[in-house]
């Protein structure tokens, strides 16, 4: 029996298999590709010709490579000046420093936190705070939460200056430990819980001034059959 083709035509122009199958096939990702350099030619810089004319000395040294008739009228390309400037993200009027948001994305979705300050980024600074329902000092974007009408007074919580986008910023040395694909994870800085149980005792002396509000703060959100996050007043 004579050798079949392994792709075999369906249709006329239509193949069997598709040109990646095939390949896989034919294991041609196990062979080695074998390339050799081409020689790299050598050319001169300049060249003599011969000039017609008893007067024109008869050789002349002229460039090996002619001159373009045409050339840009600027060598160097200049970058086009902008007159825009960065302008902070506009906060909505009904987030305010002390009210109380339910977070919509990310690993404490469902939870409540409350609004501290809006950074320079434009994102928003929360915490639950961490004691009562686990959530930490991070940022968030206003797109991501649900504002609702209870509201702290934070006149008497301090946020240090030191809450910044850089505050949260991960160090170079625990970039590359992820690429790498080191298993060991690093030990939580002793600063930060520091920072988070600070900010924790105070919030936690305002919550306790409000009836329930420490069981409403620990409550997890979530929608029930027929209802609507738009129909609902928070």
């Amino acid at each position: 029996m004579s050798h079949a083709p392994r792709n075999s035509f369906i249709a006329p122009g239509v193949s069997r298999y598709s040109r990646s199958v095939a390949y896989s096939k034919k294991a041609l990702y196990k062979r080695q590709k074998s390339t050799v350099a081409a020689p790299v030619k050598e050319t001169a810089a300049e060249k003599t010709v011969e000039v017609k004319g008893a007067k024109n000395g008869g050789k002349r040294t002229v460039p090996a490579q002619k001159a373009p008739r045409f050339y840009p009228a600027e060598d160097v390309p200049q970058p086009k000046v902008s007159r825009k400037t960065a302008k902070k993200t506009a906060l909505r009027s009904t987030i305010t420093p002390g009210t109380v948001v339910i977070l919509l994305a990310g690993r404490y979705r469902g939870k409540r936190a409350v609004v501290l300050k809006q950074l320079d980024s434009g994102l928003l600074l929360v915490t639950g705070p961490f004691k009562i329902n686990g959530v930490p000092l991070r940022r968030v974007n206003q797109a991501y939460v649900i504002a609702t009408s209870t509201k702290l007074d934070l006149s008497n919580v301090k946020v240090d200056e030191k809450f910044n986008d850089a505050y949260f910023k991960k160090s170079a040395k625990t970039e590359k430990a992820f690429l790498e694909g080191e298993q060991k994870k690093a030990a939580f800085p002793e600063s930060k819980a520091a920072d988070q149980k600070a900010i924790d005792k105070a919030l936690l002396e305002v919550v306790v001034k409000t009836p329930f509000l420490r069981q409403y703060l620990s409550s997890t959100f979530g929608l029930r059959k027929g209802q609507f996050p738009h129909d609902l007043k928070f």
